[in-house]
């Protein structure tokens, strides 16, 4: 079980051994669960940067929908904020009750400046997929596919910025760093995902 919910819609699919959530396809696998996710994330990445990447504005709307188009064939709540409250390895997320304000306000902080991107120094860059990705991974808005999502995002915001969609293979070799980069978050340290950013984003223009 990847994470703790604590409340009866932490629904599981019958026969799946509390592995797999209640779904629409009543996938009871968590191997086909997976590729089934993945499948479809290959398609939307392909509606969202075929033939090009072109948003004129990104809003938390266009990250829902993006959610939505993606496991909405899946899951009955895709697309939705979160109403459950969720932890990992005793690392608790924002409380459901909060996500309408926390959403807005990095909306505010972020998204609005999706236009300027194409302005910033690599410095400047990093700096802001850093803060930008660790408090999306923070409110934790979905109920699942947060990471994909946020991975999502950092590569709409890296190609708006000149550079493409990025190599995440660092962040999987060092998940431990990874992790705890989003942990010194919390206390609005951002310096260790950028320091790892910083790699990633090298890595991905070479």
């Amino acid at each position: 079980m990847k994470y703790s919910i604590n409340n009866e819609e932490g629904e599981f699919e019958p026969g799946s051994e509390n592995k797999v959530l209640k779904n629409k396809l009543g996938i009871t696998s968590v191997q086909d669960m997976n590729d089934a996710e993945d499948d479809l994330l290959f398609q939307l990445y392909n509606h969202v940067f075929e033939p090009e990447l072109s948003i004129d504005d990104l809003t938390f709307e266009t990250i829902s929908t993006w959610h939505h188009k993606w496991l909405g064939n899946v899951y009955g709540w895709a697309g939705e904020l979160r109403t459950v409250n969720m932890s990992k390895g005793g690392f608790s997320f924002a409380g459901a009750v909060h996500l309408p304000k926390l959403v807005a306000q990095f909306e505010q902080d972020y998204l609005s400046k999706f236009n300027d991107l194409e302005d910033y120094s690599e410095k400047e860059l990093v700096q802001f997929l850093a803060a930008s990705h660790v408090e999306f991974i923070l409110i934790h808005p979905f109920r699942e596919g947060n990471g994909r999502i946020s991975r999502l995002l950092m590569d709409v915001m890296a190609t708006q910025a000149g550079n493409g969609p990025l190599d995440y293979s660092l962040m999987e070799k060092h998940k431990d760093y990874y992790f705890k980069s989003i942990q010194a978050g919390v206390a609005e340290d951002y310096q260790p995902l950028e320091r790892l950013l910083t790699d990633v984003l090298k890595q991905s223009n070479l």
